[in-house]
């Protein structure tokens, strides 16, 4: 049984910038497919300019924000931000465009869920939301080695 996440954008910022008390679970949360195969995490093309820029403005060095990029892709796929999300996302009407459009990119994509620790974000249930706390755990419980 494989499961694909889609990882949002503040769980990436944790890690990157090592924002305490969430970077351990966030570098968990990212990594969980290199302990379980069956496990595959995503972020959406439209996040990556947006954790770049954020990473960039408080790293302000370029070489070093590539190579954590170039460390994330290893592990972590992108996918893309199509016309049809963009329109279901404003669709959403939410207040924060943001999460309307990582949840349509989720929806559309089937994922199993979005990690993030913006939880009142997301007002729909349509895609399980999970802190990347309660990820970790249903990770473990429905692959217990």
């Amino acid at each position: 049984m494989a499961l694909n996440f889609l990882i949002d954008t503040n769980v990436v910022v944790d890690s990157f910038l090592e924002r305490e008390p969430f970077l351990f679970m966030s570098r968990r949360a990212i990594s969980l497919s290199r302990q379980y195969p069956d496990v595959q995490n995503f972020i959406s093309a439209s996040t990556v300019t947006d954790i770049y820029y954020i990473t960039y403005k408080n790293l302000k060095n370029r070489q070093v924000v590539r190579n954590l990029f170039k460390e994330l892709f290893e592990f972590v796929g992108v996918v893309k931000v199509t016309a049809e999300d963009i329109h279901a996302a404003f669709a959403l009407d939410w207040k924060d465009f943001e999460d309307s459009v990582q949840y349509a990119v989720a929806k559309s994509n089937n994922f199993d869920g979005i990690v993030t620790r913006n939880m009142q974000g997301f007002t729909d249930d349509a895609v399980k939301i999970f802190t990347p706390e309660e990820l970790c755990a249903h990770v473990e419980k429905n692959f217990k080695e």
